[in-house]
């Protein structure tokens, strides 16, 4: 592709000589066809060429960089491995996209402190790999965590299949590494469990890269438990299923994962995997346990139980470590699964109380047959973390804009049963706009007062997590600019 069809803008251009001083020729893309690799992360439906792609090495470099932006007033965006769902990613036409996926060291495996030190381009899953020999593991467990980074990780306060047990991002990060956007190098936390005074970590987890970059992460590992039991459930109907999980949580029992798939969603997964669950079901559950082998060996007798008694028809118990990968394969695959059965989707990400997932989950049907959009339903039943799939032919005219509605639609019902925006893809630019719909103006002015603290430029990932007012409508006290988008039609109007 010509140069001319994404040129560089010229404050961009200006800083090129001095990006190839820090991170070498190597490390700065600057030809369109390649910085074009970089225009979206995992949603696909909204890209933006870059001014500029830089591939930092070290933090020194990564300061360097975010210190030359904040110099010039160039804005930047970080991006880790690219897999992110709400196009928190999204790179910006008229300034530097920073991706950490060259630093994919593991800096120490500490098991006497049950930690690990790690950079930000290092996969979720090999952290497990580098502890699994001193008897740990890392627990956060995106579905994409053979290729996720924990860098991103971090950005979004990525969550996974076992955060019913064990949490999120957020509960497993003892210390960071930040370049603030001012170009500062700066350590908070360290291997510690705990530091006194304001939670700074809490507030740059999940901040999705507008209050700086992580250069390094200290995270905490868990101890691989004795035993770990993985069931398979299949019920004839969504309600049943939801008993299940209601019944079990109730008896007191708390497995580290329980994961629900509909009909369409079983469907994409046996067409994809060919996972092999109960002809028939239009549902199953994925209930996994761990700890001590006596306390799971009764758990796991209370469950087949209760699944039973809530209307199962077939309850399987993996043998060995093969038949438990074969079950999760179909849940793990789920995503993209989908892509078999529609040519195109959206996946969506919100919370309901567990005990408003019956009702939510019978008004998304209905949606779905008065929109004529199918929604293929996969989701984290124990802590009622939904993920949408909404299926629609993008050469159909008009598909997409029902689909979008059907999207809109469904957050909204989190929001109205007391639930939340997102669980564990963050907002991005693809839910900043619904934001107004979760906080009041005040609210918003007051994430934005904190962000403006650090950012009073607002060049760090701009236009994404809060809503800007050209980009949504008026959102009293909220400060930050209008996104590019705005200016293609694409954006959302309220």
């Amino acid at each position: 592709m010509p140069e001319t069809a994404h040129p560089i803008p010229a404050a961009v251009a200006a800083l090129v000589p001095r990006l190839r001083e820090i991170c070498g020729g190597d490390g700065v893309l600057t030809d369109a066809s390649r910085r074009r690799v970089y225009d979206t992360d995992g949603i696909t439906h909204h890209r933006e060429v870059p001014g500029v792609v830089v591939l930092p090495t070290t933090a020194a470099q990564v300061a360097a960089v975010v210190g030359l932006c904040a110099g010039s007033g160039v804005p930047f965006v970080p991006r880790g491995a690219g897999t992110g769902l709400s196009g928190g990613a999204l790179p910006h036409p008229e300034g530097v996209l920073l991706a950490t996926s060259r630093m994919r060291r593991i800096v120490e495996v500490d098991p006497d402190n049950e930690c690990a030190v790690v950079e930000p381009g290092v996969t979720n899953l090999d952290v497990s790999r580098a502890a699994a020999p001193y008897g740990y593991y890392y627990a956060p467990d995106p579905s994409s965590q053979q290729v996720c980074s924990v860098g991103g990780n971090v950005a979004e306060n990525s969550g996974g299949a076992h955060c019913l047990k064990y949490g999120f991002t957020v509960n497993h990060v003892r210390g960071l590494d930040v370049v603030t956007p001012d170009g500062v190098l700066t350590r908070l936390g360290g291997k510690a469990p705990d530091s006194p005074g304001h939670d700074l970590i809490g507030a740059f987890i999940g901040s999705e890269g507008t209050l700086g970059i992580a250069t390094r992460v200290t995270v905490g590992l868990t101890r691989l438990p004795e035993r770990t039991v993985t069931l398979l459930s299949a019920f004839t109907s969504m309600d049943a299923g939801g008993r299940a999980v209601s019944d079990v949580i109730a008896a007191g029992v708390l497995p580290s994962a329980i994961e629900m798939m509909d009909a369409l969603a079983i469907e994409a997964a046996e067409a994809a995997v060919a996972c092999d669950y109960p002809a028939g079901a239009a549902a199953v559950l994925i209930v996994e346990l761990d700890g001590p082998a006596a306390e799971v060996r009764s758990q796991v007798a209370e469950v087949t139980r209760l699944c039973a008694a809530a209307g199962a028809f077939e309850t399987r118990t993996a043998a060995d470590a093969d038949e438990r990968s074969r079950i999760w394969k179909g849940r793990k695959s789920a995503f993209a699964a989908v892509g078999r059965i529609s040519p195109s989707y959206i996946v969506q990400d919100g919370v309901v109380p567990r005990t408003a997932l019956p009702e939510v989950l019978r008004r998304i049907d209905e949606l779905s047959r008065e929109s004529g959009i199918r929604v293929a339903n996969v989701f984290h039943a124990g802590d009622g973390n939904l993920h949408p799939l909404v299926l629609f032919d993008d050469g159909e005219p008009g598909a997409g804009e029902r689909a979008e509605a059907v999207s809109g639609a469904i957050l909204d019902l989190c929001v109205e049963h007391g639930g939340s925006l997102t669980g564990e893809h963050g907002v991005g630019v693809d839910k900043a706009c619904k934001m107004p719909r979760m906080y009041s103006p005040d609210d918003l002015a007051t994430f934005d007062l904190f962000r403006g603290a650090l950012d009073p430029r607002g060049i760090a990932n701009p236009y994404k997590l809060l809503p800007t007012p050209r980009l949504c409508g008026e959102v009293p006290g909220v400060r930050t600019g209008v996104h590019p988008l705005v200016e293609s039609g694409e954006a959302e109007q309220f």
